[in-house]
């Protein structure tokens, strides 16, 4: 059994090809390692690895907020279109949180799944069998069952 976090990140994306969603969350709180992790993976596989963050508040700067809140699905579809890959890795997708960009994070990358393979970092937790982001007071939060989900989560 593969022990690294890169190790058990690489054999998940090894089996997701035959699924209906090709995505793969790496769960864990901030500073956990999920960064260093994806960094391997790249180095090992050569798939883009793209800081979500950075390059959606690239293209929304001249965006009006209700434009951001229009766009913000295609304008990341167009970042993983322009790296034609098989397999994108996607780093600090915190923005996709925002609450006024309206967007229902785990349903935009199970979307965007279904043509590649997509390795997500989480920040958050698994908890009673729910994908966590952030704590139930937080305006960001959201909780996920876990049903047809592929996560690894750093020991």
């Amino acid at each position: 059994m593969p022990n690294s976090l890169s190790d058990q990140i690489i054999s998940l994306i090894q089996q997701v090809p035959e699924l209906y969603h090709r995505l793969v969350l790496v769960v864990a709180p901030s500073g956990s390692g999920k960064t260093s992790a994806l960094k391997e993976v790249q180095q090992s596989l050569g798939a883009p690895l793209i800081n979500v963050n950075l390059e959606i508040s690239r293209r929304m700067l001249e965006l009006t907020t209700r434009q951001r809140a229009l766009q913000a699905s295609r304008l990341l579809e167009d970042i993983l279109r322009q790296n034609r890959s098989d397999v994108v890795l996607l780093d600090n997708i915190e923005i996709l949180f925002e609450k006024s960009l309206e967007q229902n994070p785990l349903r935009l990358l199970q979307g965007l799944s279904r043509n590649r393979t997509i390795v997500a970092t989480w920040n958050g937790k698994i908890g009673d069998n729910y994908l966590i982001y952030a704590a139930p007071d937080h305006p960001q939060y959201r909780r996920y069952p876990c049903q047809d989900l592929q996560v690894v989560v750093p020991e």
